[in-house]
């Protein structure tokens, strides 16, 4: 789930939408660790920033961040997203634009290969996009409308058109020409989010679990799969036949699953780990590791969110999910809660997101949709009138899931508190491990869910289009058709104007309609040894270490 940049780099996806790029992928030169740092004679580093089996390896089926972060080491695809916003290079060498904006050429490097020696084609983009959008997928992928911006994508993805039909060719082995239905200013950055990774044919039809174990996995990226002991760790090593394995440092890399944070704290203080992010930073110490130093934090584009089911009682009814969104003490939740510099969310598309046409970020060209403070009595009213229409002499019992982790369980704890004090109303926990959790609200097991979301791509849309009906990854199974409109005219044109005010009128309708009961905006923290180096950490979450490398220590 899914992936911030802010002032001065608003144009950065547009510049790469209409520039043909033709510079190698920038990366680590061969002159780290050079100088007065010298290189340790083991480059072998161990990440805790897996906290549980990833779901899916799988590109077409991926939709979580535990399993993007693997994805983003053993895969690679057209692009890559820098810490600046800018997509460069990486399969593709080059690709052009036409002026009308709706077909692209990309060029593919000749160097490239898959782990197990054979060339990344072009055919294997195709065949991998297609495989995504096909109706017969099972699982269905839950991110096939990342590829509805294909021309006859969503036609195909509805049994309405055939699979020669959708806008991705192989011209030849080298070369990849993609027809959109309209122009779309992000697609080209869109091309680094893992949905739209290469997917090796061949080796996916012979054998259809070849995602699932280490020993049939085959990927194009810097590392390749080692070791994959499920619910227990997965282990990394030199991709020797990736096209730029000459700058790739790092000759193993690990993630061992790290159930609790304190666990993982204690691992990093004792050397057993080198970096991590806050799946080993325990919610008590984040104020005082800040202070300290010890922890870092950056601003993150992405929204932590409760999602309510509005298929199940009492929250099919609107005004009864308006009076639990407003008792919800968003101020006093970062303050005493989060303690990470999280601030509150008082609608739904995050900070460091970019308003194309005021050219700032989206927050500041919006009025506030929620109080950062409750508002108890308003709360109360909604509830009562709320109850009145449904015909409640007594509210349903309610229950809010989240999965295993100690901080959703302290803001969990929290949130039952404030719904308690503010509404009356006894509120139950029930927490379950990832995959489960997923299963679960995917299936509509659920009532009140939590949720973080981050940006696949950097423009409102990538929060916005996730809210259609029917859409893969909406689990509330919210429906409204004005909505659905204002989300397919804001896909219809590159007209900026035209597709902000399109997205700011839909936000307006999801925040009234409140299926969701957004609660802060992150921030993204990590400790790493000082050891460590090159490790790069996007603001939308996304980590590489293609470039990271071990210093003598």
């Amino acid at each position: 789930m899914k992936k911030g940049k802010w002032t001065g780099r608003i144009s950065a996806i547009l510049i790469a939408f209409s520039l043909v790029f033709t510079a190698a992928c920038g990366g680590g030169g061969s002159d780290q660790g050079k100088g007065s740092e010298e290189l340790a004679e083991e480059q072998v580093l161990t990440s805790g920033r897996v906290r549980s089996e990833p779901p899916s390896l799988d590109p077409a089926t991926a939709t979580d961040s535990t399993s993007g972060t693997i994805l983003n080491q053993v895969m690679e695809g057209l692009t890559q997203i820098d810490a600046e916003g800018n997509p460069h290079p990486a399969v593709a060498e080059k690709w052009e634009v036409s002026e009308d904006g709706k077909e692209i050429t990309f060029h593919l490097r000749k160097d490239a290969k898959w782990s197990n020696g054979d060339p990344v084609t072009a055919h294997d983009f195709e065949y991998a996009w297609k495989r995504v959008l096909d109706p017969k997928m099972k699982p269905p992928a839950d991110y096939a409308y990342q590829l509805y911006y294909l021309k006859n994508g969503e036609k195909y993805n509805q049994g309405k058109a055939k699979a020669e039909d959708v806008g991705v060719k192989a011209v030849d082995d080298h070369t990849l020409k993609v027809e959109l239905e309209q122009p779309t200013p992000y697609f080209v950055a869109l091309t680094s989010f893992y949905t739209l990774f290469p997917v090796n044919k061949k080796v996916a039809e012979e054998n259809d679990k070849w995602a699932t174990e280490a020993d049939t996995y085959v990927g194009n990226g810097p590392f390749k799969l080692k070791t994959w002991e499920h619910d227990a760790k997965i282990e990394l090593v030199k991709n020797e036949h990736y096209w730029g394995a000459k700058d790739v440092k790092l000759t193993q890399l690990n993630f061992p699953f790290i159930g609790k944070e304190e666990t993982g704290y204690q691992q990093f203080k004792s050397g057993k780990l080198d970096e991590g992010d806050s799946t080993i930073i325990p919610p008590d110490l984040v104020k005082k590791g800040l202070e300290s130093g010890e922890i870092k934090s950056q601003k993150q584009p992405a929204v932590y969110f409760y999602m309510f089911n509005v298929e199940k009682k009492p929250f099919n009814n609107k005004k009864i999910r308006k009076a639990f969104a407003l008792a919800v003490d968003r101020k006093s939740l970062v303050e005493n809660v989060t303690q990470g510099g999280q601030v509150p969310a008082t609608g739904f598309v995050p900070w460091g997101i970019p308003d194309f046409v005021a050219e700032k970020d989206w927050v500041e060209t919006r009025d506030d949709y929620l109080p950062e403070k409750a508002q108890p009595e308003e709360a109360k009213k909604l509830l009562e009138e709320g109850m009145k229409e449904e015909g409640f002499d007594k509210l349903p019992a309610v229950t809010i899931d989240y999965n295993t982790d100690e901080g959703h369980k302290k803001i969990a704890e929290a949130i039952q508190q404030m719904w308690k004090k503010n509404l009356g109303v006894d509120v139950k926990l029930r927490n379950s491990e990832w995959q489960v959790y997923l299963d679960k609200t995917k299936a509509g097991d659920f009532q009140v869910g939590r949720l973080g979301w981050l940006p696949d791509y950097m423009d409102p849309m990538t929060f916005m289009d996730m809210w259609v009906t029917g859409g893969g990854n909406n689990d509330t199974r919210f429906s409204h058709k004005e909505y659905d409109a204002l989300i397919k005219k804001a896909k219809s044109t590159a007209d900026q104007k035209v597709r902000m005010e399109a997205m700011h009128k839909a936000e307006d309708i999801l925040m009234d309609e409140m299926p969701i009961a957004p609660l802060y905006f992150y921030v993204l923290t990590h400790m790493e040894q000082d050891y460590v180096k090159g490790v790069v950490r996007n603001p939308d979450g996304s980590v590489y270490f293609r470039d990271a490398y071990i210093l003598e220590h």
